[in-house]
């Protein structure tokens, strides 16, 4: 007798599952979101440039996506739990490798690849579709919304941890301490065994069949493109915004407390975004998040800088932050259901995450050519308004799929 499946509970509750799949998130984003303050440091001790190590972290947003598609399909297939394992320890392995590389390629190799992989495994795309899963239909964008709205909390409290221990113990043992941390993921995962994975028990659509349907239907792709956007625009300012104040004379208090406000007003508005897609249409909602992000990011680089400005700019763009997420995937699993939702919300952030790519490395590439970060601020802009176009005509409503005889 399978002892592990048998183990499980038949049913998962939806509070146990939020409970566990938010705890996980908040682990995962929280240490992530932190890896700006490595830049200064690093580069000052290893020698380095700033493109160096933001290549670094455009290739773990880029392998980050590359093997979400994989892990949501492992997660779909075998089970979420099983993939959130690999996930965790991968994560501790990848934060060790970033603490003891001593040249660029192995630092990308594990800064970069490892933890890019772990993320996959560990955050929204597989949380999601356990979340898929359990909850009821009507309820999914809510649902959506309280684990990315964990996703902040996780930044707000672990920013300051973060700083604290670099400040304090060194960058090295920060990263020895936060591999460490990463480990809690394995625990939680054992909190959302589903007894068996839903394309062995209700499976009725192969993974070719969904594959050709979401990447053939129009409405999928203005949500990939979109999601591009939405990576383009916050990795670039959470890893970039430091160094840029830093360059304006702003202390290091500053950045801190920007993330932190980042972090504290995206867990309202990335709930918030998952109520109201339960009440509007979430074309509109998300056409909206993006223009707003537009005119905010103008405000900031056109006004006078100053501790205020950062802190404003900072809780209206941290309020914007996540919200795209829980209404992007309510969009995708409102259209093809929850049976694939792991892997083709996996496909979808893998857009999210080569836009994610181009920023982060864009950054630092035209920094160092330009001496200013002026011409990424503006392209991110621009990109802003041609999402804020790609999501009005999105369809929202059930694909209509052939009967079988």
């Amino acid at each position: 007798m399978n002892t592990a499946r048998s183990a499980a509970p038949a049913t998962l509750s939806v509070n146990q599952v939020l409970l566990c799949g938010a705890l996980i998130v908040t682990l995962s984003m929280g240490i992530r979101h932190g890896f700006g303050f490595w830049l200064q440091p690093i580069i000052t001790e290893r020698g380095w440039t700033r493109e160096t190590f933001s290549f670094a972290m455009a290739i773990q947003n880029l392998a980050w996506g590359a093997a979400g598609p994989i892990a949501g399909m492992l997660a779909d297939r075998f089970g979420a739990w099983k993939v959130l394992i690999m996930g965790g320890v991968a994560y501790a392995l990848g934060l060790l490798a970033m603490a003891v590389s001593s040249d660029p390629l192995s630092f990308t190799l594990g800064a970069g690849v490892l933890i890019g992989i772990a993320q996959s495994g560990s955050t929204y795309a597989v949380i999601y579709g356990v979340l898929g899963r359990t909850v009821s239909p009507e309820k999914r964008s809510w649902a959506f919304g309280v684990a990315a709205a964990a996703g902040s909390f996780g930044q707000f409290v672990m920013i300051p941890i973060e700083t604290w221990l670099i400040s304090h113990l060194g960058w090295q043992t920060a990263l020895f301490l936060l591999a460490g941390t990463a480990l809690l993921i394995v625990p939680l995962a054992l909190g959302i065994r589903e007894r068996q994975a839903v394309g062995v028990a209700t499976g009725q659509q192969s993974i070719v069949q969904a594959l050709k349907e979401a990447f053939g239907y129009r409405s999928f792709q203005l949500l990939m493109l979109g999601y591009f956007v939405c990576g383009f625009q916050v990795v670039f300012i959470g890893v970039h915004l430091p160094s840029y104040l830093k360059d304006h004379g702003l202390g290091i208090e500053v950045s801190t407390g920007a993330l932190m406000l980042i972090g504290l007003f995206n867990i309202f508005g990335t709930y918030a975004a998952g109520m109201l897609g339960q009440r509007f249409p979430k074309r509109y909602l998300l056409s909206a998040i993006y223009g707003l992000r537009s005119v905010a990011i103008v405000a900031f680089i056109s006004l006078p800088l100053s501790p205020l400005s950062v802190y404003v700019f900072a809780a209206v763009i941290g309020f914007l932050w996540l919200s795209t997420v829980p209404p992007t995937n309510a969009v995708v699993a409102q259209i093809f259901g929850a049976q694939h939702l792991s892997m083709l919300g996996g496909f979808v952030f893998f857009s999210h995450q080569i836009g994610s790519f181009l920023g982060v490395w864009l950054g630092g590439k035209l920094y160092d050519a330009t001496g200013s970060y002026d011409v990424v601020w503006w392209l991110a802009i621009a990109l802003g308004v041609m999402a804020m176009l790609a999501n009005l005509p999105v369809r929202e409503t059930p694909i209509a799929r052939a009967q079988p005889a």
